[in-house]
């Protein structure tokens, strides 16, 4: 009998790049002309940045240097979810990014769907915050993963443990 082959769906990402990224954003932001003299801070604190700025023109202007420096570290943007700009003490503004690590049980039920839809012999199941992929053929698992890289559920997917 053949043995089964898999492989891991998930969404990882590295907070110490994360980390890189902010510590970047704030020296720029340190260095660059059109912030002298303005309040804007950028902090990284657990799997949450907050952005501090002086008004929501500044706040969205760091939201575009942290952004180009997590791409410069491989840190995925589909990654980071933003919450609404709000007003904070001193007529400052202030936004949450939160830093999304590993698959929530809806969109793992999202991807399994999509994967059922395929009508492959392939099984998918949801395990803690990742999706695991099995099938006899691995010609089938290789289906999948094209078509889970096609596809987009908000997410930066990677492929990981994978077994023959």
């Amino acid at each position: 009998m053949a043995k089964d082959a898999s492989f891991d769906v998930v969404s990882e990402v590295d907070l110490q790049e994360v980390d890189n990224a902010v510590n970047q954003a704030m020296k720029e932001i340190g260095q660059r002309f059109d912030f002298k003299g303005s309040k804007v801070k950028i902090t990284l604190e657990g799997d949450e940045i907050k952005i501090l700025a002086d008004d929501e023109y500044r706040l969205k202007s760091a939201i575009d240097v942290l952004q180009s420096k997590a791409v410069r570290r491989q840190v995925p943007l589909k990654s980071l979810s933003y919450g609404k700009i709000e007003p904070a003490s001193g007529g400052t503004v202030r936004q949450t990014v939160k830093v999304q690590r590993g698959i929530s049980k809806e969109k793992g039920k999202e991807i399994v769907a999509a994967i059922k839809n395929t009508k492959l012999k392939v099984q998918a199941q949801i395990m803690d915050d990742q999706v695991r992929v099995t099938a006899k053929k691995i010609d089938d698992l290789q289906s999948v993963i094209q078509m889970l890289k096609e596809k987009d559920f908000g997410l930066e997917l990677q492929f990981t443990n994978y077994r023959s």
